[in-house]
């Protein structure tokens, strides 16, 4: 027999039927209640149940651990809240109220918190991180605005990872990760896979599961969401780092009037915020779309990359300058951070001995240069080592030769330019001549026209 009545229902806090209508699970901590709301153009319509293509939908029980205890948040109706623009000042006087961040960042989070409601329209998302010591303010940015966010998920980065990726994947909503240092390095491991992955959709992690009875399975997990994470240092991989939007907290704190707990009253507020923000996405989901990509930022893809979706629910050019002059600021710091690494250091030898006239360079050359001219205190470096950055960082193939490893620097002059501009040699060669002396333009031009190139000495 084929009757709905009996199926066993599936739990879902998001449902998109056939139509395109979304319905989305509503949690009232008074009652105590769930159900599902959606909209149809003119009012706001409540279901317990949701037939899709004879599949039964129904919102989680009120009694959900997670629920119960507050670690996803939802809204508990569809509340009217005016314009958008209003909206967001609502938002705005929210997070002023309790929070004390930048003026630009007071200014930009409104909009990553309306963002987050309709992040399942785009391909991609930036992430939020507030950066500073113990005492800084940062587990209060994460609980302020986290709260406001779509379907906020509460977690640690001292937690275990293996239910992170499960709360992700059963609720979508926006991460919000607290103590996100990683200090060991298996949750780093799988936390690094969660960040680095997470913020592009249809890019599941695999991971293993599964019992004694069933076997171990590859089971994929939907990571993709947005994210606001706290840490205390900044993250080793440099590719990490680029996908968050940061604001430095130094506990330096000024304002007075900034409540030294959330009471009651916060949590109200925050509800009533989600409560609009419910009201606004189910009106304006799918109305919402990616626009251009701004022309003519001085920045990297990926920055271009996760920018371009927040840029879309902002309707206010003054705010997109803002955003596109925080960006290009964020980039030149990503730069001076790489021109202070030490694979920076490798790169100024490697470009020192082409400069030298060497039309071939040997690792072992690199690594010799490097240990005697440098500044890198008692680190030296082997050719080896040298070896490795070059290739896996710099993209440039090695040559072996009967003595070791060589690069054809001619071969590879455009990829070196590129990699003076991400490592911040633009206006000239770290340690070794003005860029004024040997321009990328005629690099080629005084290597070809040696009279003797050679081989040096290995």
């Amino acid at each position: 027999m084929n009757d709905n009545n009996s199926k066993k229902p599936v739990y879902a806090s998001l449902v998109k039927d056939l139509n395109g209508t979304i319905y989305e699970m509503v949690y009232d901590p008074k009652s105590r209640t769930t159900a599902l709301v959606s909209f149809d153009g003119f009012s706001i319509n409540t279901c317990s149940e949701v037939v899709v293509s004879e599949t039964i939908y129904k919102p989680y029980p009120p009694t959900h651990g997670l629920i119960s205890s507050g670690v996803v948040l939802f809204p508990s109706e569809a509340l009217e809240y005016g314009t958008t623009k209003e909206l967001l000042e609502e938002i705005r006087s929210f997070i002023h109220k309790y929070l004390e961040v930048s003026p630009f960042f007071e200014e930009l989070t409104p909009y990553y918190v309306l963002f987050s409601w309709v992040y399942d329209k785009f391909n991609e998302v930036p992430y939020l991180r507030a950066l500073g010591d113990y005492g800084s303010g940062k587990s209060r940015f994460l609980k302020v605005i986290g709260s406001a966010c779509y379907k906020p998920m509460f977690t640690s980065g001292a937690a275990s990872v293996s239910p992170i990726f499960r709360i992700i994947e059963q609720f979508r909503g926006t991460l919000v990760l607290d103590e996100a240092d990683l200090q060991h390095s298996t949750t780093k491991s799988d936390m690094v896979k969660i960040l680095n992955t997470g913020f592009q959709a249809d890019t599941p992690v695999l991971r293993t599961g599964g019992d004694s009875r069933s076997g171990m399975q590859v089971e994929p997990f939907n990571v993709y969401g947005p994210k606001i994470v706290a840490t205390r240092e900044t993250f080793q991989d440099q590719a990490l780092e680029s996908r968050f939007l940061v604001e430095s907290m130094d506990a330096k704190l000024t304002r007075t009037d900034i409540p030294h707990n959330l009471n009651q009253d916060f949590q109200e507020a925050a509800r009533k915020i989600r409560n609009q923000c419910l009201m606004w996405r189910l009106r304006n989901c799918n109305q919402i779309g990616l626009i251009e990509a701004p022309s003519g930022l001085p920045v990297e893809p990926r920055l271009i990359q996760i920018i371009t979706p927040l840029l879309s629910v902002i309707d206010d050019p003054a705010l997109h300058d803002k955003l596109c002059d925080f960006i290009v600021g964020y980039q030149k710091e990503l730069i001076v951070s790489r021109g202070m690494s030490f694979d920076a250091d490798v790169l100024d030898a490697l470009i020192s001995l082409m400069i030298m006239h060497y039309e071939w360079v040997s690792m072992k050359d690199i690594a010799e240069y490097f240990n005697e001219n440098l500044v890198h205190g008692e680190r030296d470096i082997s050719p080896r080592s040298v070896g490795r950055i070059v290739h896996e960082k710099f993209g440039i193939r090695t040559v072996r030769q009967r003595h070791g490893y060589v690069i054809d620097g001619i071969s590879y002059l455009e990829q070196i330019d590129r990699l003076k501009k991400r490592y911040g040699f633009v206006d000239e060669l770290v340690n070794v001549v003005n860029e004024s002396q040997i321009s990328s333009n005629n690099f080629a031009k005084e290597l070809q026209q040696l009279n003797t190139p050679q081989v040096p000495p290995l």
